[in-house]
């Protein structure tokens, strides 16, 4: 099973309310980003994926469940990982942690079907898949059986 690829966030003040917790709004915004950390630590980009091989990767469905809240210069991490790729769709998995108090935060998914330019469902191209797949080794990541639940 991979690991998970870990990104490292401080909450600002814009991505909170009146009251200093964090909107649900920005949840989806952190996947995205992520998504956009995980894609790099594998040695690409969804605008290389665009320009060069004419590949998007298209939101289809979002889920986010809220667990605790966030407030303002919370000290979060971000936990993205594949949980399926098929020819033509990709599933992302998610947590956000504060590891000051060990709390999850949230936990989701996307899914994300592959289009041309003109929008038109496509395969994944093949090194993206590989690329996908591969495991990074990150020594930020929890050990083994470590992780927080």
């Amino acid at each position: 099973m991979q690991d998970w690829h870990e990104t490292q966030i401080r909450v600002r003040y814009a991505e909170t309310d009146k009251m200093g917790i964090v909107h649900h709004s920005n949840y989806l915004i952190w996947f995205e980003i992520g998504r956009s950390e995980f894609c790099r630590a594998r040695g690409f980009s969804y605008k290389e994926m665009e320009e060069r091989d004419n590949a998007l990767m298209v939101v289809a469905e979002a889920y986010c469940r809220y667990k605790s809240p966030s407030y303002y210069e919370d000290v979060l991490t971000l936990r993205t990982k594949i949980a399926e790729i098929r020819s033509r769709s990709i599933r992302f998995t998610y947590e956000i942690y504060r590891p000051a108090d060990q709390t999850l935060l949230a936990e989701g998914e996307t899914l994300h079907l592959v289009t041309d330019e003109n929008k038109k469902v496509r395969t994944l191209p093949e090194i993206y898949k590989e690329k996908l797949l591969t495991e990074v080794t990150d020594a930020n990541a929890f050990p083994e059986n470590e992780a927080p639940h």
